[in-house]
């Protein structure tokens, strides 16, 4: 089992790295005017440049935005969209709806969980995938389901979860 804190460990930036990460900061915050309004689309951009929110960009967003960390890190947890850890490349999400759940989720998620190594809500060692839960996909006609970054796979068994993630990691 992966321990997420384990892998937000990991991802401290080397200092060679740090310069690098806040020049891409620079360049993120210099689309926008400092507005407060601009806090989530901030947060966005930089969860879409960097694959999560730097606990440094949370603190050069509040000085640009003339509000306190404690704003910004509220709003950054506030909102699920939000990741605070590195989270992997791949995300898998294991539906755990009423159709789903009748039709043997519980198993494709412990397939799944066996296969990765971690649980929902971590990230593997390589940051190759992060699993996660989801109330419903919306295809429960196809149940049970998951879905790989934008793929959805219906009538699931434990033979197809390899396949579906040998399918994500390549990106198709």
């Amino acid at each position: 089992m992966v321990n997420t804190s384990a892998v937000q460990d990991t991802q401290v930036l080397e200092p060679e790295h740090e310069a690098t990460f806040e020049g891409r900061l620079s360049e993120v915050l210099s689309a926008y005017s400092g507005n407060e309004s601009e806090l989530i689309p901030i947060l966005q951009k930089v969860q879409q440049v960097f694959g999560y929110v730097p606990e440094f960009a949370i603190k050069e967003i509040a000085k640009f935005l003339h509000l306190s960390e404690v704003n910004v890190f509220g709003v950054a947890t506030f909102y699920a969209q939000f990741k605070l850890v590195p989270t992997g490349r791949n995300i898998v999400r294991v539906c755990r709806g009423t159709a789903c759940h009748v039709r043997g989720g519980a198993r494709i998620l412990r397939e799944v969980e066996k296969q990765l190594g971690i649980k929902p809500g971590e990230s593997t060692p390589d940051l190759e995938y992060a699993l996660e839960t989801v109330a419903c996909i919306g295809a429960c006609a196809l149940a049970p389901t998951m879905v790989v970054n934008s793929d959805t796979y219906g009538q699931m068994t434990t033979k197809k979860v390899s396949e579906a993630l040998n399918r994500g990691d390549q990106g198709e």
